[in-house]
């Protein structure tokens, strides 16, 4: 490992970027993998440098488990592939390695030093804030990582951050008095909130069926299979504190909190007891498991489970739907025990009938004629304007936006981050399931506040290098064609 962090060096601090840290997070523990099927293991050439299979399966994972947070646990692979994330991975990679392409043609290289002193101000990988060998190693042998990929990958990090650094150019007394005065804007606004309460609607059965009709394909019934289990309980498995505060020790990174920070030993005790009873119970269970296949012990329950039911991990529903009926599964974690698994029968997906589907169908009946109701309401309203009842706020800017009645602080916001990003005088602005009808009616220029100068000249600097940025890619591409060798990963 880089002549063991370049002989303990401690102190030089670096700011990783962001994709390290998800790679961290991620573990590549089985998210949303991916069989890409690449050509001799590649999957692209961008300029003089390949792009292998198991770094784009890597940045999915990544990905898929950053969506499948996002969505609370409910995405799957039919729908990651809908929303184009294996596209989104790629693209990613291939935008790296186009500056990876022009940092090997500009000069700008990373020292083994620069990235063993990265390393080690990881936090995941520290102990008393100091970086602890013991856990980094734990950590790549519990994701089946060499050291050598994990810090390649964080070679290439420093080396983008390194590039992107040179476009770095600070604000223009110009561009400052520009944003300054497009942030002090304040308008006073006539306007009206329309919600869907202020459409006239009755549920028609007539249509409603019209409408399953045309839709019936879209309500079909999950896949659902029927398993016979053996629990092997972890419960009974005695461990001392002992044993747990080693246990944790050695897999401080497993134990975070929502921030992201790592637990205290106490904070993570209970977690860690569980995570070490698991641990212990393991063989228990591979025995329990064989007996099971040899018909000496019969199954403790009976479950009957939709495909991707919570009750069991994303991991496990996977290797499920590679099995047929009959097949039983090596023991898997299920909550805080074992579950072996004969699958019993597997009942396929099927079209509901407008019964079984008539809450689903009524429910986006509903919301689909409301909403085409509502966007016709308010643009009646906005042609006759002039001629109704109005609600007029005071001056209002991005800052001072507590005072529109009708909507809440988070909606204030949304309406004014469209409003003053548009150059309509009038208009209509829809807000999650509410349309504000809007006319200004008096515009001025409020004075520049001095103690604002340092954010104004942060913004100014941010949008002079997302420009930077991404007019640099586009010359990239042009200098540096990408050769693609399986279908799918582009559009």
């Amino acid at each position: 490992m880089i002549s063991w962090m370049q002989k303990h060096n401690k102190y030089l601090v670096w700011t990783i970027w962001v994709a390290t840290i998800a790679f961290i997070g991620a573990g590549f523990v089985g998210w949303g993998s991916y069989d890409f099927g690449a050509k001799a293991g590649n999957v692209a050439k961008v300029g003089s440098i390949e792009i292998p299979q198991s770094k784009l399966n890597m940045v999915y994972s990544d990905i898929y488990q950053q969506t499948n947070q996002m969505m609370q646990g409910k995405l799957d692979d039919k729908k990651a592939k809908e929303m184009g994330l294996v596209k989104r991975a790629f693209a990613t990679l291939n935008t790296q390695a186009k500056i990876l392409n022009f940092a090997k043609d500009a000069g700008i290289i990373v020292s083994d030093q620069e990235v063993a002193k990265s390393l080690e101000n990881i936090e995941a990988f520290q102990k008393d804030g100091m970086f602890n060998k013991e856990i980094y190693d734990s950590y790549l042998n519990t994701r089946r990582l060499k050291a050598n990929v994990f810090e390649e990958r964080l070679r290439e990090d420093i080396k983008i951050n390194k590039t992107l650094s040179l476009l770095t150019v600070d604000a223009l007394p110009l561009e400052i008095e520009t944003i300054s005065s497009a942030m002090n804007v304040a308008d006073k606004l006539a306007y009206t909130v329309l919600t869907p309460n202020d459409v006239n609607f009755t549920l028609d059965e007539t249509k409603l069926k019209t409408f399953w009709e045309a839709k019936k394909d879209n309500f079909m019934s999950k896949k659902a299979y029927e398993f016979s289990v053996l629990w092997t309980e972890s419960s009974d498995t005695v461990v001392t504190e002992d044993e747990v505060k080693t246990f944790w020790e050695a897999n401080t990174f497993n134990y975070t909190n929502a921030d992201g920070k790592q637990q205290s030993f106490d904070e993570a005790k209970a977690k860690a007891m569980t995570d070490l009873k698991l641990k212990k119970t393991k063989k228990a269970a591979q025995k329990d498991y064989i007996a099971f296949k040899k018909g000496k012990l019969e199954s403790t329950d009976t479950l009957t489970l939709p495909l991707a039911d919570s009750q069991f991990t994303k991991e496990l529903w996977d290797k499920i739907q590679e099995k047929n009926i009959g097949d039983i599964l090596k023991p898997k974690v299920v909550a805080d025990k074992y579950a072996t698994l004969k699958i019993n029968s597997i009942k396929e997906p099927k079209t509901k009938t407008f019964d079984e589907a008539k809450n689903e169908v009524s429910e986006l009946y509903t919301t689909q004629t409301k909403k085409e109701a509502l966007s016709t309401l308010a643009e009646t309203t906005l042609k006759n304007f002039d001629e109704i009842n109005t609600t007029v706020s005071d001056f209002i800017t991005l800052e001072k936006h507590d005072n529109l009645k009708s909507l809440n602080l988070q909606e204030s916001l949304q309406f004014l981050q469209k409003l003053f990003t548009s150059a309509k005088e009038k208009g209509i602005i829809s807000i999650s399931d509410k349309v504000i009808v809007y006319k200004i009616v008096e515009q001025k220029l409020l004075p520049m506040d001095g103690n604002k100068t340092d954010l104004v000249k942060q913004t100014v600097n941010q949008v002079k290098q997302n420009i930077f940025e991404s007019n640099v890619v586009k010359a990239l591409d042009e200098k540096y064609p990408t050769e693609v060798y399986m279908e799918g990963l582009t559009n």
